[in-house]
């Protein structure tokens, strides 16, 4: 069954049919989630939250980007983490760390033990940069770069005109490049950024 049959049959009230639509997008909800939240127990949270809101709400879906719906709940749902929960400083590193029961999409079967590695210390300086962005460019920059949605799907996603969207994903990935050229000796070599004076200089030589 396509995803517009098993849309149409969850509007009529089985549920059989949304289940299947949550496993086609769990994966993609949680890493939403959690690379806006940087914590596992909250993203959690939120992607159950969206699922139910979902669920209630599905018979007013009227056609377009499924994708983009769900992902508008989603990231209301973030929005609410964010304002009500206290999160430790710390959780979202500890989770990149030691977290073992991450959706497959966090895991790649034909990685290397190094290249994993690499990978996890990427990622701890990468969640660690994101979270000290404010929410509306953390939410644009994921949805762009992690999920990879247009500046149209962000927009309709976030209710924000297209101007406001490249705004803040412009200032949100400038002060990423920035938090990570600050950090750069905590990234693994390979991944190591230069400064523009750095870059000049090394052309000089």
């Amino acid at each position: 069954m396509d995803e517009k049959a098993l849309i149409a049959t969850a509007q009529r009230g089985e549920v059989g049919a949304f289940n299947q639509l949550v496993l086609i997008y769990q994966s993609m909800v949680y890493n939403l989630a959690y690379r806006i939240l940087g914590d596992a127990e909250a993203a959690a949270d939120a992607s159950q939250e969206t699922f139910l809101a979902a669920f209630r709400a599905i018979k007013k879906f009227r056609g377009g980007s499924f994708k983009a719906w769900l992902l508008r709940i989603a990231t209301n749902a973030c929005y609410d983490q964010l304002r009500y929960k206290q999160r430790r400083p710390t959780s979202s590193l500890e989770a990149l760390l030691v977290e073992t029961d991450n959706p497959p999409s966090f895991t790649d079967p034909t990685e290397g033990p190094e290249d994993y590695a690499l990978r996890q210390e990427l990622g701890q300086v990468i969640q660690a940069g994101l979270n000290t962005l404010p929410p509306e460019q953390r939410i644009v920059l994921v949805l762009s770069d992690v999920q990879g949605l247009s500046y149209q799907e962000i927009a309709e996603v976030t209710r924000s005109s297209l101007g406001t969207v490249k705004s803040r994903l412009s200032r949100g990935r400038a002060k990423l490049r920035d938090y990570l050229l600050e950090q750069r000796e905590l990234l693994p070599a390979r991944y190591r950024l230069r400064s523009r004076e750095g870059t000049r200089q090394a052309r000089g030589a």
